[in-house]
């Protein structure tokens, strides 16, 4: 059995143990490796929404860190030989963030709980920001502020936090915020005045070494709401960059960083004027493009007008969707237009003209490679080779006028 250090001192960064094991192995990457066993570890496991920790076992890179029951398993990136002691040395910036994070998490989960109602179900301590998803009613923006006022008003207290030792039943009368089912004596994280929680996490000493917390956002996950937040120097590191990001928006709004919303909320009003505006201008001129277009095209033998056009690539995809649509709105009107450099074909056809353009597309394809299709007024495509726009299109058309003579 590995005595887990960290239980009783999550801060100390050093230690001294005897080896138990160590065998080669593969890592998830694919690299050779050693899983190393010790008597005795400071290295905390993944485990509990929490990662594991890093550092080095005398010369060797700690990788990864595993729970297997009774042992925990240190994954090392070269060859250790068994040996009778190893000095272990833990990364401290790491360990320290994972305890302000998951100490974090229980003096929120605590308020959430005691305060709105909102039990929490589970923790995730990720590499950027960590998340509580928490059961109940949506938590307003009131609710969310409420929260983070409450936590910051305990981390200002400094108030001490302690690992206590007990069955599942005496940390129940304790008044433990969620009781497990677990025989024999349990570890449990207090919270002075705040929280009683069994976990086998690494925690600060005092509420103070947490720093500042900010509830950063909440969705919704499933049945639940997911809170996503940040403690210490990652709060720090976030608000730096809000500011930032505020400033520069302000600048390219113009405006004061405090006028921000409502800058933002005429700049969206204003875009999507402009946005209908020039929907509305596009649909003109397609509608004159293509009025023009049929007005200069002469009909075949057969009575149909078959519009054959090739656009460079400063034309706008919408407004071929648009001439095609127009075009075909002409009774005997066929429309076969391409676009470079993208190699994007769009058949069209009115319905009188009595045409297959699905059919007519997958014919073209074949011929020229590419995948598309549609249904028999309106087909799309497109080529592996757009520079072979404008030889399909002549394809297309030699297809068409073949089958209007044939008719």
């Amino acid at each position: 059995m590995t005595t887990r250090l960290y239980y009783d001192d999550s801060f100390l960064r050093e230690f001294d143990a005897d080896v138990v094991s160590s065998e080669p192995a593969v890592y998830r990457d694919g690299r050779r490796v050693w899983e190393v066993v010790l008597d005795c570890t400071g290295f905390y496991p993944t485990s509990g929404g929490q990662p594991h920790d890093i550092g080095r076992l005398d010369d060797a890179e700690v990788l990864d860190v595993r729970d297997e029951g009774e042992d925990i398993v240190h994954v090392v990136d070269r060859d250790f030989e068994l040996r009778q002691s190893v000095h272990g040395c833990i990364s401290w910036p790491r360990r320290l963030d994972h305890m302000q994070q998951h100490t974090g998490q229980h003096l929120l989960s605590a308020i959430f709980q005691e305060r709105f109602g909102l039990s929490t179900v589970s923790f995730h301590l990720g590499s950027e920001v960590s998340t509580i998803d928490v059961r109940g009613s949506e938590p307003s923006e009131t609710i969310l502020e409420g929260a983070e006022r409450a936590a910051n008003e305990i981390v200002f207290d400094d108030r001490p936090v302690m690992t206590r030792y007990g069955t599942a039943e005496k940390l129940a009368q304790l008044g433990v915020r969620k009781e497990v089912e677990r025989s024999g004596i349990l570890r449990a994280i207090e919270i002075e005045g705040v929280d009683l929680q069994p976990c086998g996490g690494t925690h600060v000493k005092r509420t103070a070494q947490i720093g500042m917390i900010l509830v950063r956002k909440c969705s919704k996950i499933r049945q639940d709401w997911r809170l996503e937040f940040v403690c210490g120097r990652r709060a720090e590191r976030v608000a730096r960059e809000d500011a930032r990001r505020l400033r520069h928006v302000a600048e390219k709004l113009g405006c004061a960083p405090d006028d921000v919303v409502a800058a933002a909320e005429r700049a969206v009003t204003e875009r999507e004027v402009h946005f209908r505006n020039a929907k509305t201008t596009l649909q003109r001129l397609a509608d004159l493009e293509a009025e023009a277009t049929l007005r200069s095209t002469a009909p075949n033998a057969s009575g149909l007008r078959v519009v054959k056009r090739f656009f460079q690539e400063d034309t706008q995809p919408e407004f071929l969707s648009r001439f095609s649509t127009a075009l075909a709105k002409e009774e005997k009107a066929i429309a076969l237009l391409a676009r470079t450099p993208c190699g994007h074909l769009i058949f069209a056809q009115h319905s009188s003209a009595g045409k297959d353009m699905n059919a007519l597309l997958k014919q073209v394809l074949e011929r020229f490679g590419g995948k598309g299709g549609g249904s028999r007024d309106a087909a799309r495509g497109k080529l592996n080779d757009p520079t072979k726009g404008e030889e399909a299109l002549q394809y297309a058309s030699g297809l068409v006028q073949a089958q209007s003579q044939q008719a």
